[in-house]
């Protein structure tokens, strides 16, 4: 499919667009374009656009309204020491899009549309991607866009890409979080959208988060749906484990979000020969092995953050330190590693990165 290119008429200038990147936070400062490309059962995917960014004009009977029919996904533009630009893994982005739509019944986008758009907007405002430490955080989303309110499918659809540059998640670098179990809330049951991108998920998990700031902590982390024991993952980032013989381990598939910082984290920690079990892991364990000493150490992984120590859990049954509460060497080392791929630095094993220029 062929993007019609339409600059802004009106770009921010360089004064006001190096103001913004000096400290530019998380998610709030915004490029100057958007991709989008828009579908109807008529058509199918038609009229493909790179345009200024702007409102979306909204009838209050549109489908996402009413029945949330909304995914989305989050991956990065990286900028190498030569001044060239990276994407890390779009292709599962793109797949992983394609398995959001499916369950959420919307109509299936194809991978190389996606990553066409994201190419396109990260060609367009290539100026807004932050040197160092700093990225374009790329967010792909499609909602439905039919007005009625009968509960079916939408027949129609607006799939866009909106760019937002980002300095590195930590300041002063990445450390140890502080974890609330959620006793009291689930996030996801089996049957349900627990592994889709989608709003209501996270929409469904700030509560718990709203509980775990409320107690001094850092992040939520969910139990299962049934037996309210087994680990799955934070309110937005998947989760492993380092045990003492240097093992790690990380929750199945299933009712969690299979999120590519998680698969890639796999594949680094297979490459140096380490066993890796995707098994289940009750918080019993949890704390017992922290007492003990089995566990070394636990840490959250997703896109934005990268790789976040866990240092210490909080729950209604008591708290435990992981580590003595300090980051762990081969939760660091496996960041450095990752971030170093994602930058251009060091070597790509998996052919993981596309290089847009």
């Amino acid at each position: 499919m062929k993007f019609e290119i339409h600059p802004t008429a009106s770009p921010t200038s360089d004064k006001d667009r190096t103001a913004k990147l000096a400290d530019p936070g998380f998610g709030r400062v915004f490029t100057d374009h958007m991709a989008i490309v828009r579908y109807n059962q008529a058509k199918g995917w038609h009229d493909a656009r790179v345009e200024s960014r702007a409102n979306f004009p909204l009838d209050p009977a549109l489908a996402v309204l009413h029945y949330a029919q909304e995914i989305f996904e989050g991956l990065k533009a990286y900028k190498r020491d030569d001044g060239g630009v990276n994407l890390f893994r779009p292709d599962a982005n793109a797949r992983r899009f394609r398995s959001s739509a499916d369950r959420m019944a919307m109509a299936q986008l194809p991978e190389a549309v996606f990553i066409e758009a994201v190419e396109q907007l990260v060609r367009i405002d290539r100026a807004w991607i932050p040197g160092g430490e700093g990225s374009l955080y790329l967010r792909p989303f499609m909602i439905a866009s039919e007005v009625f309110l009968g509960v079916k499918p939408s027949a129609e659809y607006i799939f866009a890409v909106i760019a937002s540059p980002v300095g590195s998640y930590f300041k002063g670098g990445p450390a140890p979080v502080s974890i609330w179990v959620s006793e009291n809330y689930t996030r996801a049951a089996v049957g349900g959208t627990g592994a889709v991108k989608c709003g209501g998920n996270y929409a469904a998990s700030l509560r718990a988060q709203a509980e775990a700031i409320e107690h001094g902590c850092d992040q939520v982390v969910f139990l299962d749906a049934v037996e309210r024991r087994y680990v799955e993952e934070l309110g937005g980032m998947n989760i492993f484990f380092v045990f003492e013989d240097g093992s790690l381990s990380t929750p199945p598939l299933g009712t969690i979000l299979p999120g590519i910082t998680r698969d890639s984290i796999i594949q680094l920690a297979k490459d140096a020969g380490k066993q890796v079990r995707e098994e289940a892991y009750t918080i019993e364990q949890w704390r017992a092995d922290a007492a003990s000493g089995k566990l070394k150490e636990a840490f959250a992984c997703g896109t934005a953050a990268v790789i976040s120590p866990i240092g210490k859990v909080r729950s209604g049954s008591g708290d435990f330190l992981i580590n003595g509460g300090a980051a762990g060497p081969v939760a660091m080392g496996l960041r450095k590693q990752l971030v170093d791929i994602q930058y251009g630095r060091t070597n790509d094993p998996h052919d993981w990165i596309v290089k847009v220029f």
